[in-house]
């Protein structure tokens, strides 16, 4: 017999994998724990750190490539006064806390602006070296941490110059909301900075100040432990983020106090992609991000339920294994013992015909072929009204398993243990959707203020004299460096286009460039036009075409869910998914959410999170307007985002999808033995019926093949020798007639 053919096989597998379902679901669906903090609860802190981490790391590279663009630029003109250079970066860009330019041969100060820098921490004589001009950290006097960045002013007949510029290690636009702090932790554990943590002299009470000091020490922990965990490979790590974050993340629990534990979630520096490093991330930074939860009681689910679909699922499975072994396998193996005894000649004793299905027909057959091969059935025609019994065939048997298994597969996989209106959403959840909308929201602002700045550099650098060669030049230089922008030109007044690189305008029209730094062109898909007027009176302006997908590149954060970015129609503009250009939202929820979170509270809309039911799920949304200065400030979108509840790791979802599962694997289980039964076994035994009824009524001709090395292959063999028995025994006889009659 084969390993994989005949009957056992498929009903030995059924049973260990019925007995192995039934301790899943005794295990499993008797012990959905949920802890005092929910991991819902837990992963959105992670993700929040994520978040941290992506923020800063963009904040970074952005000063670096903008620093060095402007360096270029200035050193591809004319040579500029060290204060000039100044001058024109900080109208530009309002990032840098302090700016200096140094004579690299001579380490002597030609400019500054802003605080002082530490510049003797920057060795002049190593800048040619691998990683001379990387940026680095330095720790001032009173404790804080800058960030130096460095480039080079190289100017014809002049010495080289050092461009230095300092940056505080500060989350650009990170919403913590009220009660959450978030830290830039170095690698040996130190926090560098924080935010969320008033300092002690900034509060009143003696227990505020208590508060302080408990969440500092909490802070510093959490620190220690996660320099500690981010310490290994993001690609070989078994904790590497998730949902796309592309370096080690996770999430830490800390002490208790007055019924509230702290959480937080950590997340180290990582480049845009898996393995690619940047000028950030080489830098070896954390972010933590820590919120003082309120514990739930703890949960879990009804043991003895777990045990009693168990029970019901054995005693299913008993039912079905006993009626497949009782109508199929042992008909079958009676009928391989009975056909192995009339090829051996033993026909003395009439055949055992099995009760019921095809094999009783199949022993029926046997039993007038063993008269015919003992010569006492061999005149009996067959049956002229060509009726028989009719009998339960080995299909609807088969059917009748099927149905009993499935019997407990749907029920637990569509009524038992459904998550409904008391589903409990940790309120945390809610909030931390707004936050990072809202977060989200100032990423995307800042960053179309980032490519309206970049536009103000470039055309700082050109004037009425500038030919449209050189304009091209720089254009070309920004499109390489800049990958947001699909196309690049100058305009004059009367709306010509002097210069252009990239890609073929889409908005520019006769009239001239547009007064507002940034703009929405309405074509056949959403152009983000920036603007930055050319010194002098001339009209002329550098254009810039923002690539829609750099917004919704920008988009695809974990744990989110759908997020869009609608204009003041609540029209959709970008999108993390697919979407249609300028489609509406298509929901009075998230309308009227959109909305609330215009509407001014104080100087300023805030961002707004609303929890309701849909379709007998629960929805997180969240919506975030534009707010805060820039270019985009104008543009009036929101970014909105919701989510089901459902996905989350949430008790009642969490045992639903549990309860789901084992009625999946059920089902699984059944259809593939079942299955694999029907294929090897009863396909076959029904061809072999009808080829075994043909036989006993007189058809010698057709040969019998078996299928499979199995029990109904051995049986067809059997039939097979039987047949080619039968035939020479027509020939016997019929030469015993025609003897005689040759010798008259």
């Amino acid at each position: 017999m084969s390993l994989l053919g005949g009957i056992r096989p498929p009903i030995t597998v059924l049973s260990v994998l019925l007995l192995a379902l039934a301790g899943f679901t005794a295990v499993t669906l008797g012990n959905v724990r949920e802890g005092r903090l929910p991991a819902a609860v837990l992963t959105s802190q992670q993700h929040f750190a994520e978040d941290g981490a992506v923020a800063l790391r963009a904040s970074l590279d952005e000063s670096v490539t903008d620093l060095d663009r402007a360096a270029a630029l200035f050193s591809a003109g004319k040579p500029v006064p060290p204060d000039a250079v100044l001058d024109k970066i900080g109208s530009v860009y309002q990032k840098w806390r302090g700016t200096a330019v140094v004579e690299i041969s001579s380490g002597r100060l030609l400019a500054a602006r802003g605080e002082n820098l530490p510049l003797t921490a920057i060795d002049r004589t190593r800048l040619t070296g691998e990683g001379g001009l990387a940026p680095r950290m330095v720790k001032l006097a009173n404790g804080e941490t800058r960030l130096l960045t460095l480039s080079l002013l190289s100017f014809k007949d002049q010495p080289q110059q050092l461009l230095v510029a300092s940056s505080s290690l500060r989350f650009p636009g990170i919403s913590l909301g009220n009660f959450r702090a978030i830290a830039v932790v170095g690698s040996d554990g130190t926090v560098l900075s924080n935010d969320g943590i008033p300092e002690p002299e900034m509060v009143l009470t003696d227990l505020q100040r208590a508060d302080v000091k408990r969440d500092t020490k909490q802070l510093r922990s959490f620190a220690k432990t996660a320099a500690k965990r981010t310490k290994a490979n993001p690609l070989t790590t078994k904790e590497p983020g998730s949902g796309g974050f592309p370096g080690v993340s996770g999430s830490l629990t800390g002490g208790e106090w007055g019924g509230e534990r702290a959480a937080a979630g950590y997340a180290r520096l990582a480049g845009p992609e898996p393995g690619v490093g940047t000028s950030a991330t080489s830098l070896e930074l954390t972010v933590v991000a820590m919120v003082n939860v309120a514990q739930n009681p703890a949960r879990t689910s009804d043991a003895f339920a777990g045990l009693v679909l168990a029970g019901a699922l054995l005693l299913v499975g008993a039912l079905v294994v006993a009626l497949l072994v009782a109508t199929v396998q042992r008909p079958l193996i009676t009928l391989f013992l009975e056909s192995r005894r009339l090829t051996r000649g033993d026909l003395a004793r009439p055949v055992s015909v099995p009760r019921g299905s095809e094999a009783a027909r199949i022993g029926t057959a046997l039993e007038r072929l063993r008269g015919q091969l003992a010569d006492q059935d061999a005149a009996q025609p067959p049956d002229p009204s060509g009726r028989r019994k009719r009998r339960t065939g080995a299909r609807t048997l088969l059917a009748l398993c099927g149905v009993l298994l499935l019997a407990w597969c749907v029920p637990l996989g569509l009524l038992v243990n459904r998550a409904g209106a008391d589903v409990v959403v940790p309120q945390q959840l809610v909030n931390d959707q707004r936050e990072r909308t809202d977060t989200l929201n100032d990423r995307i602002r800042r960053a179309l203020n980032e490519g309206q700045a970049d536009l103000q550099s470039v055309a700082s650098l050109m004037g009425d004299d500038t030919t449209p060669q050189h304009m091209t030049t720089v254009l070309e230089r920004t499109a390489r460096e800049h990958l947001r922008y699909d196309s690049l030109y100058v305009l004059d007044a009367g709306g010509k286009v002097l210069a252009q690189a990239g890609g073929t305008p889409q908005a520019a029209g006769a009239k001239g460039p547009r007064k507002e730094p940034i703009t929405l062109h309405e074509g056949k898909k959403p152009v983000v036009v920036a603007t930055a007027q050319l010194p002098g009176d001339s009209g002329s302006a550098v254009v810039g075409e923002l690539r829609i997908d750099f917004l919704n590149s920008l988009l695809k954060r974990p744990g989110l869910g759908e997020i869009r970015v609608v204009d003041s129609q609540h029209r959709v503009i970008a999108s993390n998914n697919g979407y249609r250009a300028f489609e509406k939202l298509g929901d009075e929820r998230l309308d009227a959410l959109v909305e609330g979170s215009a509407l001014k509270v104080g100087m300023a809309p805030r961002p707004g999170s609303v929890l309701y039911r849909s379709g007998g799920d629960h929805v997180i949304a969240a919506a975030a307007p534009f707010v805060g200065g820039g270019a985009a400030k104008p543009l009036d979108w929101t970014v909105v985002s919701w989510q089901s509840a459902k996905g989350l790791a949430i008790h009642e979802y969490s045992l639903q999808n549990r309860t789901v599962l084992a009625g999946l694997l059920g089902f699984a289980v059944g259809a593939a033995c079942l299955g694999w039964l029907q294929i090897i076994v009863i396909a076959p035994l029904r061809e072999l019926a009808r080829r075994a009824e043909a036989l006993a009524d007189g058809d010698r001709r057709t040969v019998l093949y078996p299928r499979h090395h199995d029990e109904v292959g051995a049986v067809t063999r059997s039939l097979e020798i039987i047949r080619q028995q039968l035939q020479q025994q027509r020939k016997q006889a019929g030469g015993r007639v025609s003897a005689p009659a040759g010798r008259n």
